[in-house]
């Protein structure tokens, strides 16, 4: 498949356009995609918006094409308001944690572990939440300390993002309507984001500052 049409990039896939309805979305670190795609195909099974996913195989995961701006666009363009967009966030995080585990092991839930402002699409149906690699069973304060770290390592610089430091205020507002408890897990939350093969260097640097921007906020 070498005259695929790209069409999106991310930091370790990229997607191709197969046609009107159907994406490619192909790993170049060699990540095999089926428990991503069982994760996909049980919360959407659940009701959760998640893009449909027709073959999984390898590093290749065949899904539904969504069109529709990223929460991110859409708050640069002034499509979304920074309050409603944060909202939208929550929300999401707040629905996904109330779908009980795959494995059924209390007190965990179903965690995205990389649910920030461009991995949500707005799409005809609503808000999509796309990029499911990291997914599977676990606590969901992680989940909420992971999407706050996120937002405060663009905020301070350490991740380049034409959001710049509006996510200082979307880091504010998020701490204020996440659920759970954006604390408790933290530092753990900082720990996984320092495992990320692929951070920078100077990425990782900052994770502890990042880390006091979202303990200030709090």
């Amino acid at each position: 498949m070498t005259d695929l049409e790209l069409f999106a990039a991310g930091r370790e896939a990229d997607v191709f356009a197969l046609d009107g309805n159907r994406v490619l979305r192909r790993y170049r670190t060699g990540m095999d995609v089926a428990r991503e795609a069982e994760v996909m195909a049980y919360v959407g099974g659940l009701g959760f918006p998640v893009p449909e996913v027709y073959a999984a195989a390898g590093t290749d995961l065949v899904m539904e094409r969504l069109d529709g701006p990223t929460l991110a666009q859409a708050a640069l363009t002034g499509e979304l308001s920074i309050p409603d967009g944060v909202a939208i966030l929550a929300d999401l995080l707040r629905r996904l944690h109330d779908l009980p585990p795959r494995g059924g092991t209390s007190g965990d839930t179903i965690v995205h572990l990389d649910l920030h402002p461009e991995n949500v699409l707005l799409t005809r149906r609503g808000p999509v939440v796309i990029d499911w690699c990291n997914a599977g069973d676990g606590p969901g304060d992680l989940d909420t300390a992971l999407s706050a770290l996120i937002l405060a390592q663009v905020a301070i610089g350490s991740i380049e993002h034409p959001l710049g430091t509006e996510a200082g205020a979307m880091v504010d507002l998020f701490l204020e309507l996440a659920p759970g408890d954006p604390l408790r897990l933290l530092d753990d939350a900082a720990a996984f984001r320092r495992r990320q093969l692929t951070m920078s260097p100077d990425e990782l640097a900052m994770i502890d500052a990042a880390t006091a921007r979202v303990r200030t906020a709090a």
